[in-house]
């Protein structure tokens, strides 16, 4: 299926690994000019590097999206190189030190809010004038399955996440007349190679299997101890990069404001 992004240009914060690189190169591979967003030149330029050897066009942008000044200069150096983004997709982010409701401190709730809400609010608001002008555009913001079924511990990462998920809706409706689309996308457990590496270790350490093993044989046995997942495998970094390509494509145009659950059933349907 052709997804008409060929000519479109895409922004994927937080791209120089992980599942921000699985969506950057996605895009990539259906002809959107990319760019790679950290704060790492190395990691960024190689991800560029990988997206150029397979005929993708992309290019690296630095900055820390928790400073102002950054994101300032952020907006201004791609829009000078290509005018306008046409694609948003607000992937920087994540969880801090690990905490629960004995730990955790008011400053880890700052943290963790500036780093996914405020870090995201910052780029929309820098590229969405453009959108705007071309009455045109599309924004994503990743998610995660712990703003709607929050666990016991991480308690400010599933507060920051789930605030997300209302800026998403309060977006869409703003801009939704305009021909921009605004939509969330929540990931449950995918198979990172963090996450691969915590699950190989834990695999280890109870005696479920050899580090080494084969996946399938460290998962079916790890899985269940993290989540239960009706599809019972973990969901691979291409599903979840497709799923986004998808919603940020033309082919999309009537969907927004939605929260896109990318988590082989595992949250109810509700």
């Amino acid at each position: 299926m052709d997804l008409q992004l060929n000519g479109k240009t895409a922004l994927v914060t937080g791209s120089s690994k992980g599942i921000g690189e699985a969506i950057a190169a996605a895009l990539a591979r259906e002809g959107a000019h990319v760019v790679v967003h950290g704060r790492d030149s190395v990691q960024a330029d190689r991800v560029v590097a990988a997206i150029a050897a397979l005929g993708g066009r992309a290019f690296a942008a630095l900055a820390d999206l928790t400073r102002d000044e950054d994101v300032e200069r952020l907006v201004a150096e791609v829009e000078n190189r290509v005018g306008a983004v046409d694609i948003l997709v607000n992937n920087a982010g994540g969880s801090g030190p690990k905490s629960d409701w004995q730990t955790t401190e008011p400053t880890q709730w700052t943290a963790s809010y500036d780093r996914n809400v405020l870090a995201a609010l910052r780029v929309t608001t820098g590229f969405l004038p453009k959108m705007r002008q071309a009455r045109w555009g599309r924004v994503i913001n990743i998610s995660s399955g712990a703003a709607t079924i929050p666990p016991a511990t991480g308690p400010d990462y599933s507060a920051a996440k789930a605030a997300m998920n209302a800026m998403t809706a309060s977006l869409a409706k703003a801009v939704a007349a305009e021909g921009i689309t605004v939509n969330a996308v929540s990931p449950g457990t995918i198979r990172s190679a963090k996450l691969e590496d915590a699950f190989r270790n834990v695999a280890a350490d109870r005696g479920i299997a050899a580090r080494n093993a084969p996946w399938d044989e460290v998962q079916s046995g790890v899985l269940p101890l993290f989540a239960q997942v009706p599809l019972g495998r973990v969901g691979e970094l291409a599903e979840l990069a497709d799923a986004v390509a998808f919603l940020v494509s033309p082919l999309a145009g009537y969907i927004t404001g939605i929260n896109l659950r990318v988590d082989g059933g595992f949250s109810p349907v509700l």
